[in-house]
């Protein structure tokens, strides 16, 4: 696999005869294959002036049918399922005509389904309507008949003369309205329902509308009904209104259709309320009958189009892209052939061939496809084969841009050099831990979570990423072993402290000093250097040439693939006038600083580096004094320092020349061109200027890092521990905790995967990495699921 990533699949174009009749499968076969990639024949045409324009437009509206279905199915409850109910080698026209009968169905089920729910609720709101308006008429009624009793007791009983004189009037009245039809008053009254939202509103309105010459009379209905007009859930109010009038009748009827008010019709005779509740009730019943059976049958057919819906849907989408690529084939002189072209790698030629040959068979032609190898000048896609943990890093790289045919591909290194660099930014062992026990549960749920459709933005992309943060969580866990530092803290893992304290009878070591007793500790940084007055001058020196050397490595790495490429393509000139004089110069620079770092370290030198390398620029004659590391120092800076200078121009001048020679000669009589490549000798220079400042940039985002963890430690656990108080502790630690996960484990992840994909993009590839290319995009059924709705 690693060899595969080094160089691109060698492409090859080709030209596929194919006959009419078997034009359909041999895509289709292409299409399983998934190695072929089509150029489009017909790029003048408009999408409707193709030849499969038509059945193009049929598989859109089957798709649209099978969205229908699918929320259709959603609505009522049920999950899409992938059970396979149906054959592959289904008929398009048989499922088309299946389809549409089965819209048809279910679009006649869901209008009747709703008429039957609108009559259901009407019966049931007049049910309702009856009994409440029952209950206040027979309260009425037996009122009326309890004061028309005593009306008659008054008549009959002898009066008195301590009787109240009013009471005699009352008594009067009464007798002679119940004599006299005449002077009786005829009310009129509508009933219905209101929102209860609206009653008050309601009541409002008709009260100043009608002058008071109503009797409004509200019951509350304790359950939500369906409305029939919205077919939703309302908390309604039972009114009756009494008026005298057909004015005051129209103004009544005009307000309760402005407020929504569902009017029923109602009668005071108590014999026809209870026959009238008796006949709604037997409809209500049937009426419920008829609306479960319909919704049976309509849920039976809902399920049966679940476990078909994602079938038929794949199978619609694999039809339209089938037709989408007939598309981008010519039609032969003769129109019995369709000609196509297109990329494939080499190693698929033998699979291709074959493919057609079964295409030819079971189409029952009697001609075979012609395949044949086109010569060109365009320049191949590019096609690494990679796997589900390569991906994420040839993503990285592609990010960038996607390498040219046949260049080194960078990514081959990234799979170490990037994580790697992380963790030098992010070394901590327990940060690492928690990052790797993250990733760890991604990668135990990894088929579950594949098999989702939609994660959301941030979790898909780490997800996709997965094995990455799984190397950049073992690298850290090694980084931070180096720098001895468990959430800032060290510990003695690999043997005891080579340094003991200066005084056997002090206490505190820290601030007395320290002395060498052992042997220097084995693997990483000694625990003691952590908390000591000199920690962070020790620390801060050793990982800027820690980083120094790195960064150095790193882009002489850049510069050797350079040559490696220019050998490949067999470009003499990159060799002579791009790889020689950068190497030159960036060698006899930081090169050169870089061995000066690694002398001091073998030597226990104190010489100052820093004065050394300006100096070098500055006085190269002058005696080096204290700061000379090596015999002949002196001389070799002369050296350095002159081919440092010859490299620039070497760089500069002679490449520009040369390619417009050479493209003169090439090119007689035609106007040049500039070339991309002129300006690829000064990068090196421009570049080589912010080198120490993004290696600093880097030591930065690790002190920062290193700093925060401290901080954190110190001044939150360590301050919550010192109280004594266990709710002090809890909030001490979960403060903690919230700062560890938030801002060490977020934030500087983020921060130091940036600054790792900028020394890799910038200082890394951008040394021999052209990234002009475009990448191979095959003809694949894999891939339709992937892919939106067109």
């Amino acid at each position: 696999m690693t060899m595969d990533l080094l160089r691109s699949e060698a492409m090859q174009l080709v030209q596929l005869i194919i006959p009419m009749e078997s034009a359909h499968r041999s895509v289709s076969y292409l299409g399983e294959l998934g190695l072929f990639q089509f150029k489009d024949l017909n790029a003048e045409k408009s999408p409707f002036q193709r030849t499969y324009a038509a059945q193009i437009k049929r598989c859109a509206e089957m798709a649209r049918k099978l969205r229908f279905f699918r929320e259709q199915t959603i609505k009522a409850g049920f999950s899409p399922s992938t059970r396979s109910m149906i054959g592959t080698d289904i008929n398009l026209d048989d499922l088309e005509v299946k389809l549409g009968e089965v819209e048809a169905e279910l679009i006649e089920m869901n209008v009747n389904s709703e008429k039957l729910q609108r009559a259901y609720s009407e019966l049931l709101e007049y049910k309702l309507v009856l009994q409440k308006a029952g209950e206040f008429f027979h309260s009425a009624q037996s009122i009326a008949t309890a004061q028309q009793k005593e009306v008659e007791e008054h008549r009959l009983g002898d009066g008195s003369i301590d009787s109240p004189l009013l009471s005699e009037q009352v008594l009067f009245c009464c007798r002679e309205l119940s004599t006299d039809p005449s002077k009786q008053v005829n009310l009129g009254f509508v009933t219905g329902l209101v929102p209860r939202e609206k009653s008050l509103a309601f009541e409002r309105i008709l009260f100043r509308a009608t002058r008071g010459n109503i009797f409004l009379k509200q019951a509350v209905i304790q359950d939500p009904v369906l409305d029939p007009v919205s077919g939703e859930k309302v908390e309604k109010n039972v009114f009756i209104v009494f008026y005298s009038g057909e004015r005051a009748k129209n103004k009544i009827l005009k307000i309760c259709d402005a407020f929504g008010a569902n009017r029923y019709p109602f009668t005071d005779d108590v014999g026809k309320q209870y026959h009238m509740i008796k006949e709604v009730s037997g409809k209500l019943s049937e009426l419920k009958i008829t609306i479960d059976t319909g919704l049976l049958h309509r849920e039976n057919l809902l399920q049966t189009i679940g476990y078909q819906s994602e079938q038929c849907n794949l199978l619609v989408k694999k039809e339209k892209s089938i037709y989408h690529t007939l598309n981008m084939l010519s039609i032969d002189v003769t129109k019995k052939c369709l000609v196509a072209e297109g990329w494939c790698p080499v190693f698929a030629t033998n699979q291709i061939q074959n493919t057609l040959r079964r295409a030819t068979f079971d189409s029952n032609s009697q001609v075979g496809a012609i395949f044949q190898v086109l010569r060109t000048e365009e320049s191949p896609p590019t096609y690494f084969r990679t796997n589900k943990f390569t991906s994420a890093f040839q993503e990285i790289v592609d990010a960038y841009g996607v390498a040219k045919y046949q260049e080194a591909n960078p990514g081959v290194y990234t799979i170490v050099t990037f994580p790697f660099l992380f963790a030098v930014m992010f070394g901590d062992w327990g940060h690492g831990i928690c990052l790797f026990l993250a990733t760890l549960y991604l990668l135990l749920r990894e088929k579950k979570l594949s098999s989702q459709q939609k994660l959301g933005d941030i979790m898909e992309m780490t997800f996709g990423g997965r094995y990455v943060i799984m190397m950049m969580a073992l690298f850290s866990i090694y980084t931070g072993l180096i720098y001895n530092e468990f959430f800032s803290v060290p510990f003695e893992l690999f043997g005891r402290s080579a340094y003991d304290c200066r005084d056997s009878s002090c206490r505190n070591a820290y601030t007395v000093g320290l002395i060498k007793v052992r042997d220097t500790y084995p693997f990483g940084v000694d625990p003691k250097w952590h908390g000591t007055r000199s920690e962070l001058p020790f620390l801060n020196s050793l990982k800027m040439k820690m980083s120094i050397l790195l960064g150095v490595a790193q882009m002489n790495l850049g510069i050797i693939l350079s040559y490696f490429n220019a050998r490949y393509l067999r470009n003499d000139l990159n060799i002579w006038y791009q790889f020689v004089p950068q190497l030159i110069f960036l060698n006899s620079l930081f090169g050169y600083l870089s061995l000066l770092i690694i002398v001091k370290w073998c030597t226990g030198s104190q010489a100052d580096l820093y004065h050394v390398m300006i100096y070098m620029f500055l006085s190269p004659t002058d005696d080096l004094g204290d700061n000379q590391l090596f015999i002949g120092q002196k001389y070799l800076q002369i050296v350095l320092l002159l081919l440092a200078l010859v490299a620039i121009p070497w760089m500069l001048f002679p490449k520009p020349f040369l390619l417009k020679k050479q493209h003169l000669e090439r090119h007689r009589g035609q106007s040049y061109t500039p070339l991309h490549n002129i300006d690829d000798s000064l990068e090196l220079e421009a570049h080589s200027d912010f080198t120490a400042m993004r290696i600093l940039s880097s030591v930065k985002c690790f002190l920062a890092h290193s700093e925060l963890s401290s901080v954190f430690y110190e001044k939150v656990l360590l301050l919550a521990w010192g109280f004594n108080n266990v709710i002090i502790l809890i909030v001490g630690v979960v403060v903690f905790v919230c700062a560890t996960v938030g801002v060490l484990l977020v934030m500087e992840t983020l921060s130091a995967f940036l600054h790792a994909l900028q020394l890799h993009w910038v200082e890394f590839q951008n040394k021999f990495y052209e990234g002009d290319g475009y990448k191979f995009y095959p003809y694949s059924f894999s891939l339709i699921g992937e892919q939106e709705e067109i």
